[in-house]
């Protein structure tokens, strides 16, 4: 017999890796769109899995665009709200702002799945400690119900619906050894 903590979950594959990188083709165009080009253009990626579609954003609108975007990551460890519930030590990272910094700039935050939107807030709190950007872009490859707080993206990839109990997880080669968007259920199917 199963306690409630050892359910099995449901995996349901959301976009596999082809998907997912048709979407990051689309937001890549879209975000020089929103940008008015890439001149002033710096995309930070949100650590863990925003850095990687970051990355791969970069990559695209380079080869699209054939111009170097500078490049940065963002660790919010610090500005989170829920701080004290991660414990006495939190595992910190660094964050790395490009050469250019971010004044005066259009910055494209990057970030895996927008929820509550409580990693946003973090994000544009410690950006904000970095400098003045003209504008702030957010990106996302999928956007999920549920906002606690007002916040909602300029650019994203799927929207979708889920259950309270379902979890939407990106997946991606440097972390999880594949590409994809994944669905868990917990306890099963709906």
């Amino acid at each position: 017999m199963t306690t409630p903590a050892e359910s099995p979950e449901d995996r349901t594959v959301l976009m596999d890796a082809e998907a997912v990188r048709l979407a990051l083709g689309r937001m890549a165009r879209r975000a020089v769109e929103l940008a008015g080009g890439t001149d002033g253009l710096i995309l930070l990626g949100i650590r863990r899995r925003g850095v990687e579609l970051a990355e791969r954003l970069r990559a695209a609108i380079e080869k699209d665009e054939g111009r170097r975007v500078p490049f940065g990551i963002l660790d919010i460890t610090l500005y989170r709200d829920d701080l004290q519930e991660i414990g006495l030590r939190p595992v910190v990272g660094e964050s790395q702002l490009p050469l250019e910094g971010v004044d005066g700039q259009t910055v494209v935050l990057v970030d895996d799945v927008l929820f509550t939107g409580r990693t946003v807030r973090a994000a544009l709190n410690e950006l904000m400690d970095w400098g003045r950007p003209a504008r702030i872009l957010l990106c996302v490859l999928v956007d999920r119900e549920g906002r606690e707080l007002p916040i909602q993206a300029d650019i994203v990839g799927r929207t979708v619906s889920v259950l309270p109990r379902q979890r939407v997880e990106v997946l991606v080669p440097e972390e999880d050894g594949r590409l994809a968007v994944e669905i868990a259920t917990r306890g099963g199917t709906a």
